[in-house]
């Protein structure tokens, strides 16, 4: 399904870029970073995907009385691979006259898991945290939140899908119940466990039911 072109999307999308870019290029104004919360764009990006997906996939719903899986995961194929193989590749070429061969085997296990879309889970237990200094020698670092959200499109159409069908509202009801846990657990982990916190699924659902409930609101 196609939607019609948001520019305001588009906007929040820069914002965000534009934040977390100039959070790690360490850019600073007067001896203070410019923008010292920078990596919330990410944030961002996780409720504008939930809110992008939930859209699509209740308008195909509404449109044609049903949502086609196959469809849908080959949008996210055509959509997201093509980059990732690029960024792969320029890391590979790269790497090779930069890293030392530890860290360049380092890579290629990161490299393996991000095309499983599990270098969150694999980040999490092989790097130590996302802010710590080491981390600037992992190319492929980044790739934890594009794991996130397609751990996401994994179960999210076909929950949107078995209970859509039923009733909207319990589906809302459904949507909020997970938000509630999700930023339940966040609140658990961020003290007990940060870096789980932050790569994993469980403790970011939140974000991404913000952004589907906003969806739902919009057409409802």
């Amino acid at each position: 399904m196609s939607l019609k072109y948001r520019p305001e999307i588009d906007g929040l999308r820069a914002v965000a870029v534009l934040s977390v870019m100039i959070y790690h290029l360490k850019i600073s104004l007067g001896g203070a970073a410019l923008i010292p919360g920078g990596f919330l764009g990410v944030d961002l990006f996780f409720v504008l995907s939930g809110y992008l997906i939930t859209l699509i996939l209740l308008r195909e719903k509404e449109e044609t009385g049903r949502i086609s899986f196959g469809q849908f995961y080959l949008r996210r194929v055509r959509r997201i691979l093509p980059a990732l193989f690029a960024v792969i590749l320029v890391s590979l070429v790269v790497g090779w006259f930069l890293l030392t061969p530890a860290d360049y085997d380092h890579m290629g296990r990161s490299i393996l898991s991000a095309l499983l879309f599990v270098s969150n889970m694999w980040f999490w237990q092989n790097s130590g945290g996302y802010f710590d200094g080491a981390t600037d020698y992992l190319p492929m670092l980044h790739t934890w939140s594009l794991a996130v959200e397609e751990q996401y499109y994994l179960f999210f159409p076909l929950l949107l899908m078995l209970f859509w069908r039923r009733t909207a509202r319990g589906t809302v009801i459904l949507l909020c119940a997970i938000l509630v846990l999700s930023l339940v657990t966040s609140e658990i982990l961020w003290r007990q466990a940060p870096e789980a916190n932050f790569y994993l699924l469980p403790s970011r659902a939140w974000e991404l039911m913000v952004g589907s409930l906003c969806a739902v609101s919009v057409l409802r």
